[in-house]
C-alpha cells in the first residue's frame, strides 16, 4: 500500500517542461528599432482614426493564411509594402502576419508553436523568427496585424503589432477578452463560428472594461496583471454556419447591434471563411460588394481582410524539406496578382 507521500496528484499527463526565453531576454536580443517604433505609433494612430471615423479610409488587412517561412514572409511583405504606398491615398493597407493557428482538432499550430514544421515544438525559435520578421516588416514602413491566441504572446511581440484580432474560437473565452483589454493596439473580435453576433458583442464590452488576472511580466515571472480596458475594439464579420454576412442587410444589422449596446459601429469584413464559403477563390465576390457599399457612403465599415500569398492555393504539409515556394500551407490564398487588382481597382472605385 503506497503512503500518502508515494501517491501523485499533480502533473499526471504532464511529459516534461522546458525553459522559456523570457520577454526581456527577447527583447533584448531583437530591440525595437527607432523606424519599427515610428512605424508602429504612427499607424496605430491612423487606425485609430479609421476606428472613430477621423479617417474615412478603410483598412485592408493583406497576407498569408499563416505564416510558415520568414524568408517567404518578409518577400511576400515587400511587395505589398509597394502596392500600399500606391493606393495609400484611398486605403489603408496593413499585412496580415498570422504565426498562432487554432485547431478545430488537430494539426499545425503554426510557427511560433513549431517553426520547424515537424512536431519538435521549438517555441524558444518561433518566438525569435516572429519577433525578427515582425521588425524587418515594420522597419520598411509597412504595418502588421496578427491573431493572439496564447495568451503570453503578446509580451514578446504586441510592441510591434499595430492590430491585433482575436478569432472565432476564442471570441467567447474570458481569458482572451481581459487579455484584450490590455493591449497597446486596436483589436477586432470575430463573430462566432455559427455566425452569431453576441458573443463578440459581449467580448467588446469586456474587453473595454479594467480587468485583473494571472499573466507574465517582462522577466517571464507568473503576476496581476491589472489593465485599464481597451477603447479600440471592433467587429470582425467572417461568417458563419448560418452563411455569410458581408451584405449590406448583415452589416446594417450588425451596426444597429452594436449602437444598441453602446459600442462603436465599426467593423472589418473578413472575405474569407464562412464569407466565401471556403473557396479562396471566391473571395472577390465579398471584397467587391463590400467596396461597393463603402464607396455608397456606408461608415460602418471600417476595412475588409483578404487572405493571400505570392502563389495561389494551398498545399499539404508533408515534407517540411520540399514545400513548394509561396503557397499556403494552410488554408487557400488568393495569388499576388490577384491581391494587386483586388486593391487597385478598389482604390479606383474609391476614388470615385
Amino acid at each position: 500500500m503506497p503512503t500518502p507521500q508515494e501517491l501523485r496528484t499533480q502533473n499526471l499527463r504532464i511529459r516534461g517542461t522546458e525553459s522559456l526565453i523570457s520577454p526581456k531576454e527577447l527583447k533584448d536580443e531583437f530591440p525595437i528599432s527607432e523606424a519599427a517604433t515610428k512605424t508602429v505609433v504612427a499607424h496605430r494612430e491612423i487606425l485609430q482614426k479609421i476606428i472613430s471615423g477621423e479617417d474615412s479610409r478603410p483598412v485592408a488587412i493583406v497576407g498569408p493564411c499563416s505564416i510558415h517561412n520568414t524568408n517567404l514572409g518578409l518577400e511576400y511583405a515587400q511587395n505589398l509594402k509597394t502596392l500600399a504606398d500606391e493606393v495609400q491615398d484611398q486605403i489603408f493597407v496593413i499585412m496580415r502576419v498570422y504565426f498562432e493557428k487554432p485547431r478545430t482538432t488537430v494539426g499545425w499550430k503554426g510557427l511560433i508553436n513549431d517553426p520547424h514544421m515537424n512536431d519538435t515544438f521549438d517555441i524558444n525559435t518561433g518566438l525569435r523568427r516572429a519577433r525578427k520578421l515582425l521588425l524587418d516588416i515594420n522597419e520598411i514602413g509597412l504595418s502588421a496585424a496578427t491573431e493572439l491566441l496564447e495568451p503570453v504572446t503578446p509580451q514578446y511581440i504586441a510592441d510591434l503589432i499595430t492590430l491585433g484580432a482575436i478569432g472565432a474560437r476564442t471570441t467567447e473565452s474570458p481569458t482572451h477578452r481581459q487579455m484584450a483589454s490590455g493591449l497597446s493596439m486596436p483589436v477586432g473580435f470575430k463573430n462566432g463560428t455559427d455566425g452569431s453576433l453576441q458573443s463578440a458583442l459581449d467580448a467588446l464590452m469586456s474587453a473595454k472594461t479594467e480587468h485583473s488576472f494571472l499573466g507574465i511580466d517582462e522577466d517571464g515571472r507568473t503576476c496581476i496583471v491589472n489593465t485599464a480596458g481597451n477603447p479600440w475594439g471592433h467587429l470582425m464579420l467572417r461568417g458563419g454556419r448560418s452563411g455569410p454576412n458581408f451584405g449590406a442587410e448583415s452589416i446594417n444589422s450588425a451596426a444597429e447591434r452594436l449602437e444598441s449596446a453602446g459600442l462603436t459601429p465599426k467593423m472589418i469584413v473578413d472575405c474569407s471563411h464562412a464569407n466565401s464559403n471556403k473557396d479562396y477563390s471566391k473571395q472577390h465576390v465579398a471584397w467587391n460588394d463590400v467596396i461597393g457599399q463603402k464607396a455608397a457612403g456606408n461608415a460602418s465599415i471600417m476595412g475588409l481582410m483578404l487572405e493571400s500569398n505570392l502563389k495561389a492555393g494551398n498545399q499539404n504539409l508533408t515534407d517540411p524539406a520540399n514545400i513548394e515556394h509561396g503557397v499556403s500551407i494552410t488554408d487557400g490564398c488568393i495569388d499576388f496578382a490577384e491581391t494587386e487588382q483586388l486593391l487597385r481597382t478598389a482604390a479606383s472605385t474609391l476614388a470615385g
